[in-house]
């Protein structure tokens, strides 16, 4: 488990700006270093825990790009066509063949390996064959064409993935291409979660007239498993300081984060800062970030504690740019900042000076084929449904104060949140 000193997060200055509290979570906290080996099938989402060089060449041989027909370098047609008599068939799978004697051509198939001396195919569409049988091949091509050589793709030894890579298909693919069948990456993030809040009642359980079904607890456990972490549902604990404190250090030396939603605000019945001081310390953050301002980080028992707002949408956002960096420090992730892409405002806004805030839109695409953002018209953090009918946020930086229609705007798609 991750062991942080009480004060690792103390920070005694005005309200953070978004990157400050990332930088801090970065700087304090500690990679896990339990690894563990998982099948190639089971790689997807996980951390690589090391380096993997490339341990045979790709492709490993010389080989045909297309259907064709291979000819030497000094055989190539010059200034007009040529006709070569056929010297032999080559399939994808079969063995090397002998080399092609000069002034013949051989019949070859895409991935089928080149014969010795052989390096340039012909694609079949541009020959044809003559009366006599000989294949007639057009002047002009390159030497090398519709050849891939071996250590085109990745030369031997050459490192193809990086330690800290959340491995996708893709990754796998490469993997596998070298015939790996087993990677070491990092064991998976144990993180334990609840609400908090008399207000909210379970789903399935029964709900009195003046609660709401708790959803963030759900949503955010939701999140945690796609970026592959081990979660352990801990349901709703009551507004009590005595049982909030003793509910966190009960499952701090067993987990390597601690993740709650709601009651990180300043009133009077919002007791998570004070259970945490109790059973650990805490330093509160007030995020310079809308929606999401409340949240708060601390260390219970050596293990993080990462306190998000109550507000639905506020739990959603600043779990994606703030809870996701601690998880990526934790499993020893190389986490890049998502790349926003470039889209037109189809709206006007004002915001305050010094505060990130991030808009719900939804996007369409004009007939020119420009993309436009539209603004939900619903921006309170409590409505689940400005998370649902729209497609991603629209990051305003903290120097921004207005949006004008048609001006363009940083758009973060949700897929890009995780």
């Amino acid at each position: 488990m991750a062991q942080l000193s009480d004060d690792c997060f103390a920070f005694g200055g005005p309200m953070m700006s978004v990157d400050e509290a990332v930088g801090l979570i970065t700087t304090r906290v500690n990679a896990i270093a339990d690894l563990e080996t998982v099948a190639l099938v089971d790689a997807d989402g996980r951390v690589l825990a090391r380096d993997i060089a490339a341990p045979l060449p790709l492709p490993p041989f010389t080989n045909s790009a297309v259907d064709g027909y291979a000819v030497r370098n000094a055989d190539l047609p010059d200034s007009a066509e040529r006709a070569f008599p056929l010297d032999g068939r080559i399939q994808a799978g079969g063995p090397v063949q002998a080399p092609i004697r000069p002034g013949h051509t051989a019949r070859i198939f895409t991935g089928a390996p080149m014969p010795p001396d052989a390096g340039t195919v012909f694609m079949q569409e541009d020959v044809r064959i003559d009366d006599s049988g000989k294949v007639v091949l057009p002047p002009g091509l390159r030497p090398g064409a519709n050849v891939r050589p071996a250590g085109e793709d990745i030369p031997e030894g050459h490192v193809a993935l990086r330690a800290g890579q959340r491995l996708r298909p893709q990754h796998v693919a490469l993997a596998a291409a070298f015939g790996l069948i087993r990677l070491d990456v990092v064991r998976r993030i144990r993180v334990a979660v609840f609400s908090t809040g008399d207000e909210l009642a379970s789903p399935g359980e029964p709900r009195a007239a003046s609660q709401l079904f708790d959803s963030n607890r759900f949503m955010l456990m939701a999140m945690l498993r796609r970026l592959g972490c081990e979660v352990s549902d801990l349901g709703i604990l009551r507004d009590e300081r005595t049982s909030l404190a003793d509910g966190l250090k009960q499952v701090a030396g067993s987990h390597d984060l601690i993740l709650t939603t709601g009651g990180v605000s300043t009133g009077e019945e919002d007791h998570v800062k004070a259970a945490v001081e109790s059973a650990g310390a805490l330093t509160f953050w007030r995020i310079a970030i809308k929606p999401g301002r409340p949240v708060a980080m601390g260390v219970v028992a050596g293990t993080p504690f990462i306190g998000l707002p109550g507000n639905p949408v506020a739990a959603f956002v600043t779990f994606a740019h703030v809870a996701r960096a601690v998880i990526a420090r934790l499993s020893g992730e190389r986490l890049a900042r998502p790349r926003a892409y470039p889209v037109l405002a189809g709206f006007a806004y004002h915001k305050k000076e010094g505060r990130r805030e991030y808009v719900r839109v939804r996007i369409e695409e004009r007939d020119d084929g420009a993309l436009v953002a539209r603004k939900h018209p619903r921006e309170g953090a409590g409505v689940i449904t400005s998370l649902t009918e729209t497609d991603g946020l629209i990051e305003l930086t903290e120097p921004v104060t207005r949006v004008a229609p048609g001006e363009v705007l940083r758009f973060l798609p949700y897929d890009l949140l995780r």
